[in-house]
């Protein structure tokens, strides 16, 4: 099979592409290396740099291609409050030529990454897919822009997305300047600088966490069940949520506290029952081993 993978140099693409070329696909890359990272690209993997906003550049890439995945995007909240038009015009309009690009080419499948930021601040502890959406930054609401777009490409040029909306991961090649970096990546490197751990808010705000390795393993079981069709949305995560303080103090070091930032919802646990049922998976990776493994990866980053 043939595979492409939007942004496949970043943190997230780069470790499902390792784990595409260990099952020995075929594997082809887009990414404009604005976050990703030229070391962290498979050398088994055919490589174009360029931009997912250049449709007329990207669209002959998708010719043969059998399933995409699409990570390309600014993950960056904070960034997307500063600069909402930068972030929805790769966000929005980035997704909606991927979208277009795989249509076109008759594509068999699109996994697109959503995200938890979609829920937003919400009165349930516990978020289904039934949930209703509530964002609240520019970032979540461009994620869920792009599964309204899944759905109606769906429904009109019958090309089977499924999005998985993605809680807070870490792990290997984390990076620490976007928000797949926050909480376990900033204090693991604020650590490792001999600096204090630095905590927006009063810590008690909880967040669920998915191992990039976990995230690897159930992409690809998205991408080929048979029992997904398309339209489907399935949250990604661990089974637990944990306060920002419990993790620091999993890390340990000194902590300093600062006041919350706009667009930084409380409290984030998926419900991922529907994952269970659908993909039959459940994440491996405990919090306290990948914090270590992840741990691991930067003291050889570093050095």
């Amino acid at each position: 099979m043939k595979y492409l993978v939007t942004g496949g140099a970043g943190f997230i693409g780069s470790n499902l592409v390792d784990k595409l070329i260990e099952q020995n696909h075929e594997v082809v890359i887009i990414d404009n290396l604005s976050s990703g990272k030229k070391e962290d690209l498979n050398p088994k993997a055919k490589f174009y740099n360029l931009d997912i906003c250049d449709f007329e550049k990207i669209k002959p890439i998708f010719s043969g291609i059998d399933y995409v995945f699409h990570l390309a995007a600014i993950p960056r909240v904070f960034f997307s409050v500063e600069n909402p038009t930068e972030t929805s015009k790769t966000n929005i309009l980035g997704t909606i030529n991927v979208f277009k690009a795989a249509a076109q080419a008759k594509v068999k499948r699109v996994v697109f990454y959503s995200s938890s930021a979609v829920y937003g601040d919400q009165k349930e502890k516990i978020f289904k897919e039934s949930t209703p959406t509530n964002p609240v930054s520019p970032y979540g609401l461009q994620k869920l822009v792009g599964e309204q777009f899944a759905k109606l490409f769906l429904e009109l040029y019958k090309i089977p997305i499924v999005c998985l909306r993605v809680f807070n991961v870490y792990g290997p090649r984390i990076d620490f300047d976007t928000d797949y970096g926050l909480v376990v990546g900033k204090f693991l490197y604020l650590k490792s600088q001999n600096k204090p751990l630095t905590i927006y808010g009063n810590g008690e705000q909880t967040r669920g966490f998915c191992y990039v390795g976990d995230l690897a393993d159930v992409s690809i079981k998205a991408m080929e069940s048979s029992s997904l069709k398309g339209g489907e949305i399935i949250n990604i995560s661990g089974e637990n949520s944990y306060s920002v303080n419990h993790i620091a103090k999993i890390i340990g070091g000194k902590i300093i506290y600062l006041p919350k930032r706009d667009g930084d919802p409380e409290n984030t646990k998926a419900d991922v029952s529907l994952a269970k049922k659908l993909l039959d998976w459940s994440p491996k990776i405990n919090l306290e081993d990948g914090i270590k493994k992840t741990s691991q990866w930067l003291d050889n980053y570093i050095k």
